[in-house]
């Protein structure tokens, strides 16, 4: 008979966790096992179980990180805080800032059922139907998000949401040049273009940073039952979510499944560009007259991540397979940035 103990996964004390579950989180029914299901340079996401509940534990990644990356008490605090407004999101358990219980400041949710869809394929083998259905509530989940007020939350602190366009402006541009291995006209065009033109920004919201299908689950039923990864949340423009959302829409377009973060959004039935934007100022009251500029904004940002995965290439620091075409997918998303301040 085999009497060996589970394997805890890497950056999980069983044995603490079990301990600091009785003291201080929601309790456990008997010892703990563990399994890791999202891990590498974002921050870690385990399913525990006593072997009658489960929970999700977040953590930072493994070694030396920064720790306005990967705040955890930044998650815990934004889900915790939207818990009783429309927008779906785990309930929280518990938040432990000592590090010396898992090594690093880590927080326990609920697990909650439902998938991230990410490709295309995934949402065809649902028909155009159900397709449609998700992404018309992915936007409104977006709008209902923004029609948060911070201060009636208590995130009236939660960030800097003044001159926060001008100051994304030059992150990126800051980001691109960090980067620099070849000339790229397009991207000092489109910098350019945004540096000397940045509006009024609409009231300050909650800006997820990195809304998109992927980073929502999905239950059977075609509902979204929560908004993950809130680690690049603060207080801004909200405009920014709604405009990125769409550039990894394009880039997923252009790219192919590949190279894209996500290609979700050519699959039969999903909204298309026109349509998000539309169903979105149904459910919002924000102006999006200079929505363009957004756009530009959010093409900028991606290029300048994707030039940063593209120099990392080059110097030979990426490990596995489909980098070597990376560099090109900047190119269509410069000239969509650019084409976006015109149009809209």
């Amino acid at each position: 008979m085999n009497t060996e103990l589970p394997t805890a996964p890497p950056g999980l004390d069983l044995d603490r966790l079990t301990t600091w579950f009785a003291d201080e989180g929601p309790g456990a029914a008997g010892p703990l096992t563990a399994s890791l299901i999202a891990g590498g340079k974002s921050n870690l996401t385990y399913v525990v179980t006593d072997g009658v509940s489960e929970w999700v534990v977040r953590r930072p990644p493994l070694g030396h990180v920064l720790a306005t990356a990967h705040d955890m008490g930044r998650e815990h605090r934004v889900m915790s805080a939207l818990g009783d407004t429309p927008v779906p999101v785990p309930v929280t358990y518990g938040l432990c800032e000592d590090a010396s219980v898992l090594g690093a400041p880590f927080y326990v949710m609920e697990r909650v059922a439902g998938t991230p869809y990410r490709r295309a394929s995934e949402l065809a083998a649902l028909g155009e139907a159900r397709t449609r259905t998700i992404s018309t509530r992915l936007v409104d989940t977006l709008a209902a998000l923004h029609q948060v007020d911070p201060f009636e939350v208590d995130l009236g602190d939660f960030g800097k949401p003044e001159g926060y366009l001008a100051r994304q402006v030059s992150r990126w541009k800051k980001q691109l040049d960090a980067s620099y291995t070849r000339d790229l006209p397009a991207a000092d065009q489109l910098y350019a273009e945004l540096a000397a033109d940045v509006p009024a920004e609409s009231a300050a919201g909650i800006v997820h940073g990195d809304f998109r299908l992927d980073n929502v689950l999905v239950d059977d039923h075609d509902r979204i039952t929560a908004v993950l990864d809130w680690e690049m949340a603060t207080l801004g423009d909200p405009l920014a979510d709604l405009a990125l959302m769409l550039m990894y829409h394009r880039l997923g377009g252009h790219a192919g499944g590949g190279l894209a973060v996500t290609d979700a959004s050519v699959a039969p039935g999903f909204l298309s560009e026109d349509d998000v934007i539309e169903r979105y100022a149904q459910g919002s009251e924000r102006d999006l007259s200079r929505f363009g500029f957004h756009l530009g904004l959010a093409a900028f940002k991606l290029a300048a991540i994707l030039e940063g995965i593209h120099y990392r290439y080059l110097q030979g620091q990426t490990v596995g397979e489909g980098f070597d075409n990376i560099g090109e997918a900047i190119h269509p998303l410069l000239d969509a940035g650019l084409t976006a301040m015109k149009e809209y």
